[in-house]
């Protein structure tokens, strides 16, 4: 028969032992649970685990990504497969992939106020895939700023060419801005920018510039303040040639215009001027666009009911108020031959005929002229065209020129 006590003790004895027992076997159970979390303590895991590490520039759900710099990048591996739409609407946006697999960007600048989506994969040199994803929207217009600017990518044009930047919202930090836009060019001349206002900031050197020189523009606002909470958005560079030098000088008194260029006259040929009544602005000039044929109606000037010719051919504008040297075919109704007098209402007029055809004076001088060339006025009883008319900043002195600049 045995004890009660004994028995008590018997019964502890094997409590304890089996308390130690869960104990060692708690113990064991979390040190194998802490390895399994651990890719160090499973060699398989790592061995199916890609060397290769995607990194999407915008973050996902971020707002206010960049329009210029956002892409995928990776190490460890190289890009196999990389898949940008605009979210919800599933537009594919083109991209490149570089050389070496390493990196792609969207080939066309971003739009403003979008959201897209990026899925990318990637593969190691084991060939293990990596994959990555990202939703975001980029810099909404409300607080950011673009420049659009003249002349563009890869054109030529005149020498009297400036770089014209006209931006969206009001420019405070006009210096952190324009320190952000460098003009140079390969003829070593000094580039100089000038603000007109508080939105139009243009560039030019004291002179013409020198035909046949390069001139690059480096853009460099992504992320600039340019005002209270608006920030710039553009990076990018872009170059333009400078043609020929072609210079041709209207001359009010005489009723002609002769064309030199590179030294040389080419012609002189007669031209019809404005009347007294509107007479043609004095000063020099740039064409700043070309048209075969263009409509013109007094109305847009504020000249009343006057005019409304819906063909006017070889027109190239002068100044943004709408002076323009451009072909006149109905001129002759009337009136006295080209250059015994000015009728116009305040352009350039040269003979031609109605629907741009035949070999014209109007014509010939379209096809010899660039954007970009200067046209001068002089002996006009009219003043001289503002500096902010159009691309006209040369009637500017240099001292005038540079007093305007924020750097």
């Amino acid at each position: 028969m045995t004890r009660p006590d004994i028995a008590a003790r018997r019964g502890l004895g094997a409590c304890a032992a089996l308390m130690v027992g869960a104990l060692a076997l708690t113990g064991c159970g979390g040190n194998a649970s802490a390895k399994s979390n651990d890719s160090k303590g499973d060699p398989d895991r790592a061995a199916r685990t890609s060397a290769a590490k995607i990194a999407i520039s915008a973050k996902d759900g971020s707002t206010g990504a960049s329009i210029n710099t956002t892409g995928v990048r990776v190490s460890g591996g190289r890009l196999t497969v990389v898949k940008m739409t605009v979210a919800g609407s599933g537009q594919a946006v083109d991209g490149t992939l570089s050389a070496d697999g390493g990196t792609w960007k969207p080939k066309e600048q971003l739009e403003r106020g979008t959201k897209y989506e990026i899925s990318a994969t990637a593969k190691d040199s084991k060939g293990l895939t990596a994959a990555a994803n990202s939703i975001f929207t980029t810099v909404n217009s409300s607080n950011s700023f673009i420049g659009t600017y003249t002349p563009d990518d890869g054109t030529t044009v005149g020498v009297g060419m400036p770089v014209s930047f006209t931006f969206d919202k009001a420019i405070s930090d006009k210096k952190a801005v324009q320190s952000h836009i460098t003009v140079t060019s390969s003829s070593g001349q000094q580039v100089v920018g000038h603000w007109f206002g508080a939105q139009r900031l243009d560039f030019r050197p004291q002179e013409y510039w020198k035909a046949g020189s390069k001139v690059t523009m480096k853009i460099d606002l992504d992320g600039v303040q340019g005002a209270n909470g608006v920030y710039g958005v553009q990076k990018k560079t872009v170059t333009f040639t400078v043609g020929r030098a072609q210079v041709s000088t209207v001359d009010v008194n005489t009723q002609t215009m002769t064309v030199v260029r590179d030294g040389a006259t080419l012609k002189s040929v007669p031209v019809s001027t404005g009347s007294p009544q509107h007479t043609t602005y004095n000063g020099q000039m740039v064409i700043s666009e070309k048209f075969t044929q263009t409509r013109m109606n007094s109305q847009t000037v504020g000249l009343g009911g006057e005019y409304d010719i819906p063909d006017v051919p070889h027109a190239m504008r002068l100044t943004q108020s709408g002076t323009f040297i451009h072909g006149n075919y109905w001129y002759n109704k009337g009136n006295p031959p080209f250059g015994r007098e000015g009728t116009s209402h305040g352009c350039v007029g040269l003979a031609d005929a109605q629907g741009a055809q035949g070999a014209t004076t109007a014509k010939w001088f379209y096809d010899n002229s660039l954007i970009g060339d200067v046209v001068i006025v002089k002996n006009s009883p009219d003043k001289t065209v503002q500096p902010d008319n159009g691309l006209n900043g040369w009637n500017l002195s240099w001292n005038e020129w540079t007093a305007g600049s924020a750097v």
